[in-house]
């Protein structure tokens, strides 16, 4: 075989010695220009949020509000919606009082950013057991549904960013002759 083609050759090796376009840059300053002009040319506009056509009824009680449990490892949060500012109240406090940490401030805000609702509903809860990162997941399920109850068309982009599943990972028993779930104690040879 005199013309080795398809023999181990991944695309653009061998062969054909011209460069495909857009896939040969002299240097970084060339790829920073391809990079910016690509950019500029398509514009990243964030996808608009669509509304499902829905035979669903919103659920809420003669005040307005949506109310949803929401669950995540041993933590159990009940939760309220209404229309209002965007205040947050958990367990009679607020938000940056309750959940000190950005991190879990940010898990609460999530339902709310993907469906473009930020500042639009008041939220009021309490929540029970576990510890803080488990409570802030069970806040997030629970307002997630609780939108859903509210405004049934926003289900699919709830359901498409996950927001709406139970994470069912909770803490493995612990085992008899095992120190822990799975830890073994110390070996000791003699």
């Amino acid at each position: 075989m005199a013309d080795n083609e398809g023999e181990g050759r991944g695309p653009g090796e061998g062969g054909d010695a011209r460069p495909r376009a857009g896939q040969t840059f002299q240097g970084l300053g060339s790829l920073r220009q391809a990079m910016t002009a690509a950019t500029r040319a398509t514009p990243a506009a964030p996808a608009p949020v669509v509304l499902a056509e829905t035979d669903v009824e919103p659920k809420r009680d003669a005040l307005g509000r949506s109310y949803a449990t929401g669950k995540r490892k041993n933590a159990v949060a009940r939760v309220w919606i209404k229309p209002g500012s965007g205040k947050f109240t958990i367990n009679d406090k607020d938000s940056p009082v309750y959940f000190a940490r950005p991190v879990l401030r940010m898990l609460l805000n999530q339902p709310f950013v993907v469906t473009d609702r930020l500042g639009q509903f008041d939220v009021w809860c309490t929540v029970t057991g576990g510890g803080l990162s488990g409570q802030a997941g069970a806040v997030r399920h629970g307002i997630s549904r609780a939108l859903v109850y509210y405004e049934p068309g926003l289900r699919p982009t709830l359901k498409h960013g996950g927001f709406l599943t139970r994470d069912s990972r909770v803490v493995e028993r612990k085992k008899y002759g095992k120190a822990k779930a799975r830890r073994s104690f110390q070996f000791s040879k003699r």
